[in-house]
């Protein structure tokens, strides 16, 4: 047994590592539960022990150190981190404390999310931003102004901005955009990201800003750096202060005026988060008023003056009955734990992901485990741990497959990915036809998985190019179809051959092409034959086309198999063309968002593609921030046309 102090060290060591991985690596080892677990269990030693603290203790810091790939900068405020509580009765409690050390205040509360994202502070002189900085060791931070500067709602300059403004916030990957990354990671054998933290800190990471450039981060911002020629006296104010100036925040936030608000306050926050564009696991609880945050002041890692209440995982634990293995589109081979059905984050779920080999190796997941289940994203099901204490002895090891579950071809290694490199392979044939009639891709309605299965078990598509000779009578024959769903998918894949060049390239599933590159080259060569042709020097001289992908589309059209697949699709009657224009026009929708509604005079994708070359964004739903909306069959193909919305 080793002693008590000896106790306290590990468990500095472990925190540490645990920081390590989940600051640097961006690879967290445990949950946030338990990680704050025993980080109080380290602080409570340490009230007991004091003589035992050590000055590089995690109680003594904030984070990780900063990267070594990046210049190093100090803060000119050091952003600390904050306390937090799974706990009412200690949220209370901290209300208790705010009171006790302001006798005879009046005051409020702010109550914001907690957004799970890559803390950030960002500095502008004379509204012009000059520097942008991670959290770091809280005093020191790496400079990542470049990587900052491609956050779309972020801007580089401010109107009317006083004369040195240091802002803080979170960057973050919108859970959508998230969603599709892993996706087309997926698609392209690459490892997935575990959750949108880690790919918001992943891509902040990359040294090359063009990199980051190509995902869609976003940030919001809250906290308040050195500042110069700013009046605000509260939180209330100097958010609203953030708007004015462009500025984006959380979009929702709420003042307190006691601690019964402030329950109800962080019991909506729990209702409303689920719709927000970012996760959020828990409220940020903070003094309104400034003048009175100084009079609390701070310990060596945090304020006194606010703390984090954070909400209970969405996370369920079910036993793991077997493990199969899913063929990807590129014959990657991934296990898939097949579960005792078991209710989580709103849904009722049966299988989940097992990410790869050397993932579930690395949780030691076995056949007959109790699990833990949750909801990356709140969407795709994921095993992120087991429970070790209800082990019988009876459980089973996964074991990798030697032979592809669906063609029966040999498997091979590449990496830590296991891979069926049989292009013939049915799995993967299914794979591609999903991937081809996605809503991102041709945009195929009523070409889904059940569908696609029959398909290729009946042999009516052996070849993408099959899809635009099926017949009626064939399909009104498969299960669950009638004559008008199959007259429908019909109509469906008919309609997909007016859809744009840039869709027709991503929807062909070249590895490494996503959607925004499949733009860039629809834009750049204009049609698909001078796409087919070019070179890798000409592929590159595209924006944001590296070696690697160029490589990867020289390959694909060199090949017989896809030359000839291009050449059926051209004869029955696809479009091959691009309506994106070779460069932007005058700019005339720049900064301005545009809703589309209703039914158009030209397809959605092609309007889409004009707003978007027009310089202008285009946006599902009515906001704050919706400048124009074109409607109705009268509205023709001009954007002169478009009525003017206003902001919501």
């Amino acid at each position: 047994m080793p002693s008590p102090e000896q106790h306290y060290l590990d468990l500095v060591g472990k925190i540490r590592e645990c920081d390590h991985a989940y600051y640097l690596d961006a690879a967290p080892q445990i949950s946030d539960q338990e990680y704050d677990a025993l980080y109080h269990q380290l602080k409570r030693l340490e009230e007991e022990h004091p003589e035992w603290v050590i000055p590089d203790s995690p109680t003594q810091r904030v984070g990780g150190a900063p990267l070594e790939n990046f210049r190093s900068v100090t803060h000119a405020q050091p952003m600390l981190s904050l306390d937090n509580t799974y706990s009412r009765e200690e949220l209370l409690a901290f209300t208790e404390r705010v009171a006790k050390g302001l006798p005879g205040q009046s005051f409020g509360y702010v109550v914001e999310p907690k957004i799970d994202g890559v803390a950030v502070s960002i500095r502008y002189e004379k509204g012009r931003m000059v520097l942008g900085a991670t959290r770091g060791d809280g005093k020191q931070g790496d400079e990542i102004t470049e990587n900052l500067q491609t956050v779309v709602n972020l801007p580089k300059r401010l109107l009317h901005a006083p004369s040195l403004l240091e802002v803080r916030g979170e960057v973050y990957y919108p859970s959508k955009a998230f969603a599709l990354l892993n996706e087309q990671r997926a698609a392209a054998g690459k490892a997935l990201f575990v959750n949108p933290r880690n790919a918001a800190a992943g891509t902040l990471k990359q040294l090359d800003s063009r990199i980051v450039a190509k995902r869609p981060l976003a940030i919001a911002l809250y906290g308040p750096g050195e500042c110069e020629g700013v009046s605000c006296k509260n939180q209330v104010e100097w958010l609203e202060y953030l708007r004015e100036l462009g500025l984006p925040v959380p979009e929702r936030t709420w003042f307190c005026k006691d601690s019964d608000g402030l329950l109800l306050a962080i019991e909506e926050l729990d209702h409303l988060r689920r719709g927000f564009p970012y996760e959020t696991d828990g409220a940020v609880v903070k003094l309104n008023e400034w003048s009175l945050r100084n009079r609390l002041g701070l310990t060596s890692k945090a304020p006194r003056w606010a703390i984090a209440y954070k909400y209970s995982a969405q996370q369920a634990r079910t036993q793991l009955c077997d493990v199969t293995f899913q063929v990807g589109r590129t014959g990657v081979v991934t296990p898939v734990a097949e579960l005792s059905p078991v209710f989580v984050a709103g849904s009722t779920v049966s299988r989940a992901t097992l990410h790869n080999f050397d993932e579930a190796k690395r949780k030691d997941v076995r056949i007959s485990d109790y699990v833990f289940v949750e909801k990356a994203g709140e969407v795709i099901p994921a095993v992120v741990g087991r429970d070790e204490k209800a082990r019988t002895g009876a459980e089973k090891e996964i074991i990798p497959p030697s032979n592809c579950p669906s063609c029966r071809s040999a498997l091979t290694w590449e990496g830590i990915f296991l891979k069926c490199i049989n292009e013939n392979c049915p799995a993967q044939l299914k794979r591609h036809l999903e991937h081809f009639a996605h809503r991102t891709a041709m945009n195929i309605d009523g070409l889904g998985e059940s569908l696609v299965e029959q398909l290729v078990d009946k042999g009516l598509v052996k070849d993408l190019a099959d899809l635009y000779s099926l017949k009626l009578e064939s399909l009104a024959n498969l299960e669950r179809m009638a004559e008008k769903s199959a007259q429908n998918v019909l109509a469906a894949i008919e309609t997909s051959k007016k859809r744009d060049l840039s869709r027709l390239i991503f929807g062909l599933g070249i590895l490494h092409v996503g959607v925004t590159s499949a733009e860039d080259l629809a834009r750049h060569f204009q049609t698909l034959d001078a796409l087919s042709k070019a070179s890798i020097e000409d592929l590159q001289a595209v924006h944001n086309v590296g070696e690697v992908m160029a490589a990867s589309m020289v390959s694909y059209f060199s090949k017989a198999e896809n030359r000839a697949r291009i050449e059926r699709l051209r004869e029955a009657g696809l479009n091959f063309t691009t309506v994106l224009l070779a460069a932007p026009s005058d700019g005339t929708l720049t900064g301005k968002t545009v809703v589309l509604t209703g039914t158009l005079s030209v397809p959605r994708e092609e309007m889409a593609a004009r707003i978007k070359a027009a310089g202008g964004k285009v946006s599902s739903s009515v906001s704050k921030k919706t400048h124009y909306r074109l409607a109705g069959e009268e509205a023709g193909s001009k954007l002169a046309e478009v009525s003017q919305e206003g902001a919501a």
